[in-house]
């Protein structure tokens, strides 16, 4: 899998770009505010429709302006696949595949898988249950878009019933309608996450160990109804058995207590809760090995490497994972990097990179 070409109109602070990606590794340099950071998010939002810096899609225009595209080439198996997304509040977005419009996300995420790792990620302990929440679905979304399909039905049925909570009048015969769907997207969720989490378990462990020398990382998922990974049929009974027995309290609270929106992710450095202990060294340490874990899923599951975008990460990692980090990155890996400038890479890693320069969102090779 390669990026061919990418093109932005309208997009941040890029009034228009357009670049070819001729190497396997990338390297944009610039000024802080200059437009690094808006670009990958650019390559990022061609593999998920998404953005993790943003809550509308409008805030992607460019100021002053009423819509934006977003533009790239893919070179899969050989071949390459044109995608389009054109964004234009308040109508919905329009998304194709090789000219032809698709109506499902599903359909256009599936193209290009896309590995980013930034300097926000090495906040992902410190922040709410959310944020490790949205990276575990982005990561599921990697290796099974149908994964998109699933959360937007849980988020439709959770919002309903949310809005009906919010009403007099309650009937508990509507609630019981509510809750038996509920059961079934709740369990859809936490089913795909558990597995997911074990897989990605068993391999960032031993990258963590190996960065680390001695430390031994455990993941688990914090889930109040399920504990363990079981079959999907004991899953809905037990939401469901859950859901009944906090019909009431839900009542009485006017929201929806029970269900994956309330769970979380448990990080452990030797047996200790890494989100309230670990030093920032060993966050570091472990969010790169959760990265670089990702890759060696997508290429196992895929078939296809992934890309890989790297964002100002180098200047917050020190000696020793900048080396490894360095070094994981296979030849055959597309990689796109931002950096103030080359001062962190040695002179052997730059011999085989095009270094770009951007200042004001515009590119200067």
């Amino acid at each position: 899998m390669f990026l061919k070409k990418i093109n932005l109109k309208n997009y941040r602070n890029y009034s228009e770009l357009d670049f070819d990606f001729k190497q396997n590794k990338t390297l944009f340099t610039g000024k802080n505010a200059q437009g690094k950071t808006n670009l990958l998010e650019a390559v990022y939002y061609l593999s998920s429709l998404d953005s993790q810096r943003i809550k509308k899609d409008s805030e992607l225009i460019k100021f002053n302006e009423t819509e934006t595209r977003i533009s790239g080439v893919v070179s899969k198996d050989n071949v390459d696949i044109d995608l389009d997304v054109l964004i234009n509040p308040p109508k919905n977005k329009i998304i194709k595949v090789n000219g032809l419009k698709k109506n499902k996300h599903k359909d256009f995420v599936r193209v290009l898988s896309v590995v980013s790792f930034s300097s926000s990620d090495l906040c992902l302990l410190r922040g709410d249950p959310s944020d490790r929440r949205k990276w575990l679905d982005c990561a599921i979304l990697q290796v099974y878009p149908q994964y998109l399909d699933k959360l937007a039905k849980f988020n439709k049925i959770r919002l309903q019933k949310a809005n009906y909570l919010s009403n007099f009048g309650i009937s508990k015969d509507m609630l019981d309608v509510f809750n038996s769907q509920l059961a079934i997207a709740s369990s859809n969720i936490v089913y795909l996450r558990m597995k997911y989490l074990n897989e990605i378990k068993s391999v960032s462990c031993d990258k963590h160990f190996s960065i680390s020398g001695y430390e031994e990382l455990n993941i688990k998922y914090e889930s109040n109804e399920i504990k363990e990974l079981m079959d999907l049929s004991d899953m809905q009974e037990i939401f469901l058995k859950t859901l009944s027995e906090n019909k009431d309290k839900e009542i009485m609270r006017g929201t929806c207590l029970i269900g994956p929106h309330r769970d979380d992710i448990m990080f452990e450095i030797n047996n200790r809760d890494a989100r309230k202990f670990a030093s920032q060294g060993q966050q570091r340490t472990l969010i790169l090995a959760l990265k670089l874990a990702e890759l060696d899923i997508i290429k196992n599951k895929t078939g296809d490497n992934p890309l890989l975008l790297l964002d100002d990460v180098l200047a917050e990692l020190d000696d020793k994972r900048q080396n490894f980090l360095l070094k994981s990155i296979k030849n055959d890996i597309q990689t796109i990097i931002t950096s103030v400038d080359t001062f962190f890479f040695d002179e052997k890693f730059l011999k085989d990179v095009e270094i770009v320069k951007i200042k004001e969102g515009k590119i200067f090779t």
